[in-house]
């Protein structure tokens, strides 16, 4: 207690005033990411019961390269699809990516902005995760992609659109707190075969070359809605053919194979019966022909004599030898 007092009664410092920087002296400006975050976008990215393994981790790598995406319990599919557009609000989402599964073979993605629209609907093909492929390249978990579109994208207008629903679901909002402020890979949109293939590079600061990361897929459009997951179809790919059909054509050419085949088994033993044509008899075959003389038949009617027995004569000598060696044996 008196060494309380006394601390109590010592006279206290003086605090410093601060001092002016020098000329040699700076202040260190704060981070760049410390912005004002004015686009507030958030993507709510999850599935329908049913995925496969593949699909969760396609899903789970879409969330780590999107720092500004939320996850949510995979919904039921007895609900419609319209349900997503409740869930989004109450995430606070205002994009959407959902992962659809059909007969635990087929995935399909949809892309929506929530509430009002667009929306449109994928055939997700040719599915390669960040852990299957084992790419050589890396990034920055939370940085800014560069996303680089085909010159296809700015001639039709439905691609025009994938292209403005696609920059405002992938890239990354300024100054988002989850988000780091460098940029150092591209993000790929590129239309081949009419379908649009999605790929992901590092980009190398040596000499700007360009290393894939992963993961990579191909989306093959189906439908372009006006509304968020349904609405008046804005326009519908004419190229497009459902897996349940090809499956089908597939089917149908392993049994045209097989019926071929066996039609020309067919024609080919009709024309081995065919080619059996009857000659005529050559009179001048059997000229040479000299037939055997007949034998009389002869018929037994007494009793064939026995054979006599003809008795070993070197058979007791055997025995007697035997005999003599297993005495010799016993002895």
């Amino acid at each position: 207690a008196a060494k309380r007092k006394r601390d109590a009664a010592a006279p206290r410092p003086k605090k410093r005033a601060k001092e002016a920087p020098g000329p040699e002296e700076y202040s260190i400006p704060p981070p760049v990411s410390q912005g004002k975050w004015k686009n507030k976008e958030r993507v709510l990215i999850f599935s329908s019961r049913g995925i496969n393994f593949r699909t969760r981790h396609l899903m789970q790598d879409l969330r780590t390269l999107m720092p500004h995406s939320k996850a949510d319990t995979k919904m039921d599919r007895k609900d419609q699809l319209f349900v997503i557009n409740e869930v989004c609000e109450m995430k606070n989402c205002n994009k959407c990516i959902f992962f659809e599964a059909k007969k635990k073979q087929d995935l399909y993605m949809w892309l929506s902005n929530t509430p009002q629209g667009p929306s449109a609907k994928f055939l997700v093909q040719n599915v390669h995760t960040l852990a299957e492929l084992k790419m050589t390249g890396n990034c920055l978990r939370g940085s800014r992609p560069l996303l680089s579109f085909d010159p296809t994208f700015d001639k039709e207008p439905h691609y025009a659109l994938l292209k403005e629903l696609f920059i405002q679901i992938f890239s990354t909002p300024q100054y988002h707190p989850k988000s780091q402020p460098f940029v150092d890979h591209v993000i790929t949109f590129t239309i081949t075969d009419e379908r649009i293939w999605f790929r992901n590079y590092q980009i190398i600061e040596e000499d700007a070359s360009l290393v894939e990361i992963g993961p990579r897929f191909v989306l093959n459009l189906i439908k372009i809605f006006q509304g968020s997951f349904g609405g008046p179809t804005l326009y519908e790919n004419p190229h497009y053919q459902s897996p349940n059909t090809h499956r089908r054509l597939l089917r149908l050419s392993v049994a045209a194979k097989f019926s071929e085949k066996q039609q020309v088994k067919e024609v080919q033993m009709i024309k081995k019966k065919g080619s059996k044509v009857l000659m005529k008899e050559d009179p001048t075959e059997v000229v040479f022909e000299t037939p055997a003389e007949e034998k009389p038949v002869e018929i037994q009617l007494v009793k064939p004599e026995a054979k006599p027995i003809v008795k070993d004569k070197k058979k007791p000598r055997k025995i007697q030898r035997k005999k003599q060696k297993k005495l010799f044996r016993t002895e």
